[in-house]
């Protein structure tokens, strides 16, 4: 920031133009990361994944490689999804899904968000409880 000042002051206008195009783009960026990381938290993906980061897919044609759980760098859970709406897999072939089992699907995904909505904020809770009792004990 103070090379922008500096910028200023000695009437390079051009270059403290493009520096603080720059700082926005990237402020930008990890505000947008932000709300991302959030939406996905709170929502999850329709199937019950988390789909937090690109690296995690791996688009393979008509479907996807999904890296469900990634502890200490090791894949512990692969995940073949499929990529096209309306197909899921069955018998590693991609099968259409009935009307029925799509609407069940639907119903089910909005339920488990306000369940996995409800269990996180007990969970905060729970720990705000714990973290209050610390401090009240000096730890």
């Amino acid at each position: 920031m103070s090379s922008l000042v500096s910028k200023l002051l000695s009437n390079n206008l051009v270059e403290a133009r493009n520096e603080l195009e720059e700082k926005i783009k990237s402020l930008v960026m990890e505000k947008l990361n932000q709300v991302r990381l959030r939406i996905a938290a709170e929502l999850g993906d329709e199937f019950g994944v988390d789909l937090v980061t690109e690296a995690n897919v791996m688009r393979m044609g008509r479907t996807k490689l999904v890296k469900v759980r990634i502890r200490k760098g090791k894949i512990q859970r692969r995940k073949r999804l499929s990529a096209v709406k309306g197909y899921t897999i069955r018998g590693g072939k991609l099968t259409r899904m009935s009307p029925l089992e799509r609407r069940h699907r639907k119903m089910s995904a909005r339920r488990s968000k306000f369940k996995r909505r409800a269990k996180l904020r007990q969970s905060l809770r729970k720990r705000r409880i714990s973290l209050r009792k610390r401090t009240a004990l000096g730890l």
